[in-house]
């Protein structure tokens, strides 16, 4: 898919990049836990790839991971996890992280185990954008299925907290609509491109396609939404 050429610390401390594959020292015990690093991995695509192909391999991924191995919550666990750190929120993918009991030896989501042992691994590509991202405008959704009006439908209001600044906020949307023209509904009223916005309830990742109805969300609940930093999406030099 293509070559990891680095990490970018969002600290201080240690260099900033290391060149070739992520290494760490062999502390004697391969299956040691590590916290989750604070970084980024930097790679590079072998085949220049826009935001919506790359959001496609992703789901692609995660849709059929669990089937050859391991077991789905853990999985389910790593994609939330996955997410969290995309957005640089590590305490809230540590959290994830030890709630499910998954071990990360070398720090990084590239290699997990969970407590019975089993290995998992996530791909680099689904952990982070490649520097060579081809910027688009429209997501991989079609206008028509995202934002299409749905007849019907019963008017609710929505808890949402932002990762972006920790405040809940309220959204008016249709039990009919999809949680994709719902993002389109929150880029009007606070001004984040849809393709920045990714929906968790109950510890699940919530699809574009999925109707407000079937994601089940209880009145007074907060959806999560995980804001990734605008500065993600442009390509690095």
């Amino acid at each position: 898919m293509g070559g990891c050429i680095g990490v970018s610390r969002s600290r201080n401390d240690g260099p900033v990049d290391t060149p070739g594959n992520i290494t760490r020292p062999n502390t004697g015990n391969a299956r040691k836990n590590h916290p989750l690093c604070h970084e980024t991995i930097r790679w590079k695509s072998d085949v220049p790839l826009t935001e919506g192909q790359l959001r496609s391999k992703r789901d692609e991924f995660w849709d059929t991971a669990p089937a050859f191995d391991g077991r789905k919550e853990i999985w389910d666990a790593l994609r939330a996890a996955a997410v969290a750190s995309e957005s640089l929120d590590f305490e809230l993918a540590q959290a994830i992280l030890d709630g499910a009991n998954i071990s990360v030896p070398n720090g990084f989501l590239t290699e997990c185990y969970d407590e019975l042992g089993t290995r998992y691994q996530v791909p680099v590509y689904c952990l982070s954008y490649p520097i060579n991202i081809v910027k688009e405008d429209n997501g991989r959704d079609s206008p028509a299925e995202c934002s299409e009006p749905v007849e019907g439908g019963t008017e609710m209001v929505l808890k949402l907290r932002l990762s972006s600044n920790c405040v809940d906020i309220k959204l008016t949307v249709s039990s009919k609509d999809t949680i994709g023209m719902a993002k389109k509904k929150l880029q009007s009223q606070e001004g984040l491109e849809p393709s920045r916005q990714r929906w968790f309830f109950g510890g699940k990742l919530l699809g574009d396609k999925l109707r407000i109805e079937e994601a089940k969300i209880s009145p007074g609940y907060v959806v999560q939404v995980i804001v990734n930093p605008d500065h993600m999406y442009r390509t690095e030099s």
